[in-house]
């Protein structure tokens, strides 16, 4: 029992769906540490400086201000962190939008290629001598 559980963990885990999957979520999340040190320390920066000297990760709205002696935490919406995860979240997007483009746009080319030629329709010529060949074979 054991041992057929293990081999067909081995049959489903070889597949090429699997596989291809577990390689784009490695993939996937490199790419996502990649762009959000992108926003975080590049992009959003640069927006900052270009806004008057704003950092976005100090953006926040405090609800309710933290008590004096520190038992009471500070409750606060921080809307600059939103910002930037929604900026890294719109990157994200489209370079998956631009890849699966890509993709399906080589698919269709492939797809082209391998479609076979369509006849070349016969000319006058080829269409008198074939009429010619049928009617000396009913002569016969």
């Amino acid at each position: 029992m054991q041992c057929k559980f293990l081999s067909d963990f081995k049959a489903f885990a070889m597949k090429g769906n699997v596989l291809d999957m577990a390689i784009g979520v490695i993939i996937g999340g490199a790419f996502g540490k990649i762009v959000t040190s992108l926003v975080n320390d590049v992009i959003m920066p640069l927006m900052g400086c270009i806004l008057g000297g704003v950092n976005f990760t100090d953006l926040k709205w405090v609800i309710r201000a933290a008590s004096a002696d520190g038992k009471v935490p500070e409750v606060v919406l921080s809307y600059g962190k939103f910002i930037q995860s929604t900026v890294d979240f719109l990157i994200i997007a489209f370079s998956i939008f631009l890849f699966i483009s890509l993709i399906q746009r080589l698919s269709r080319k492939k797809e082209e290629q391998q479609k076979p030629a369509p006849a070349p329709t016969p000319s006058a010529e080829e269409k008198l001598l074939a009429e010619i060949r049928d009617l000396l074979k009913e002569r016969k």
